[in-house]
């Protein structure tokens, strides 16, 4: 399912969450060469997460490979800043994008919910928890971890709390063709927390397709978690109340 709007109207712009989706495509651009083989390949093993490298579980100078005949070597010590810059990188166009798409759709919303200063810790720490999530999942793996989608999981934790009834509309695939359907927050996220639960478990011990399965479990449990002491009672009320019926259950 493909999410392209939900009926939460917001009440302030939402400048913290543009600005994240604007830097991270500055980071792509700058800092990745949008996607060119080396500047990617640099960024990854100079600013990416390798659980291995930040539990002091694999040696120094480790070669690992990044395709295409190319390889990165561990550095010493643990990388704590790489906490942070992997969540600014992204592996390929459609990462980024599928990942800020998803940001826009939920992010304005917690935003609106808690004002902007903030959101952005809030966000940060949605994405340290799930590093955590995945580093726990594999302390000794090799393979870099990068993308803003484990934070964006916490705020797609933090949307289920406050708004698990408001209508999301998403595309569906009918074999060929693709279908709108509207439904509630709930059905939308519970299904996708779900396939990364399943998946996660799947993936134990290793890597499943190069995502990070438990990092999205991660990032959304401590959006679930966090958002309790994040929320403002008198912005969240400023939301228009909503209510579901199963009988609104709408086909496009």
């Amino acid at each position: 399912m493909i999410p392209y709007r939900d009926e939460n109207e917001t009440q302030r712009p939402a400048i913290i969450t543009a600005a994240i989706i604007a830097v991270n495509f500055l980071v792509w651009i700058l800092v990745q060469g949008a996607g060119s083989t080396l500047a990617l390949a640099k960024s990854v093993c100079e600013l990416g997460l390798i659980p291995g490298e930040l539990t002091l579980s694999i040696p120094v100078g480790t070669a690992f490979s990044m395709g295409d005949n190319l390889a990165c070597l561990t550095d010493p010590g643990r990388q704590v800043s790489h906490l942070f810059t992997s969540m600014f990188l992204h592996g390929s166009w459609m990462h980024l994008l599928g990942n800020m798409w998803f940001l826009w759709i939920f992010g304005n919303n917690i935003e609106d919910s808690m004002g902007r200063p903030r959101f952005i810790f809030f966000y940060l720490l949605c994405g340290l928890a799930a590093a955590m999530g995945q580093i726990l999942a594999g302390p000794s793996s090799s393979t870099p971890m990068i993308g803003a989608s484990g934070a964006i999981s916490g705020v797609m934790g933090a949307y289920l709390v406050l708004f698990p009834r408001v209508r999301v509309y998403a595309l569906v695939p009918l074999i060929i063709i693709f279908t709108s359907i509207a439904m509630p927050a709930w059905v939308m996220l519970g299904y996708w927390f779900a396939i990364q639960f399943i998946s996660g478990l799947v993936s134990v011990g290793g890597d499943v397709g190069g995502v990070a399965f438990w990092a999205h479990v991660g990032g959304f449990l401590a959006g679930i978690v966090l958002i309790k002491f994040f929320t403002r009672d008198d912005y969240l009320q400023a939301h228009r109340t909503h209510n579901w019926h199963p009988r609104q259950l709408m086909f496009d």
